[in-house]
């Protein structure tokens, strides 16, 4: 358990989607967590699970699904280098050259942390948010996942640092 918190909760886990609002066109969804600042309580995530539809397989193009989950809101889809990004997942297929198909390719940032952490990151803002970018697809991209990770309540030092270095990094 991280210093200055209190488990209030067992596992919880919190199911999402995303749908792009047109082909190829970054769009955001957030979730809300139902916190209750007034009891300083935050969430402390222990896993994620990112799941993006696949980019459409056209010859002869390079296609693409990108999809985040960010504390805070974001203008593009994010990338682990974003401190507020907890998790990324994007699906290719590189058609480039070819004349009848491509090839696949995955990258997932890191679903679920290695057993020797604790937790892979801690949201004390009321919400989440997810979001999905399609590259040279026909049709528009969909993305749904889990985040799993339970209630905590901090002291009011910890509380604040955890909002404003939330809030600052955004």
């Amino acid at each position: 358990m991280p210093a200055g918190l209190k488990q209030t909760s067992s596992t919880v886990a919190i199911g999402f989607s995303v749908a792009e609002s047109a082909a190829n066109t970054y769009t955001q969804a957030s979730v809300d967590l139902n916190l209750s600042p007034l009891d300083r309580e935050v969430f402390v995530v222990t896993a994620i699970n990112l799941d993006p539809t696949a980019p459409d397989a056209l010859a002869g193009i390079n296609t693409q699904t990108n999809m985040a989950l960010t504390t805070t809101s974001q203008t593009a889809v994010a990338n682990l280098s974003n401190s507020n990004c907890l998790a990324t997942a994007t699906l290719d297929i590189r058609a480039a050259g070819f004349a009848d198909s491509g090839v696949g390719f995955t990258r997932n940032g890191m679903e679920t942390p290695p057993a020797t952490l604790d937790y892979i990151g801690i949201i004390a803002t009321n919400d989440f948010f997810v979001s999905i970018q399609g590259s040279n697809n026909s049709l528009a991209r969909f993305g749904s996942g889990k985040l799993y990770g339970y209630r905590a309540t901090a002291t009011a030092d910890i509380f604040a640092a955890l909002v404003q270095s939330e809030v600052l990094s955004a």
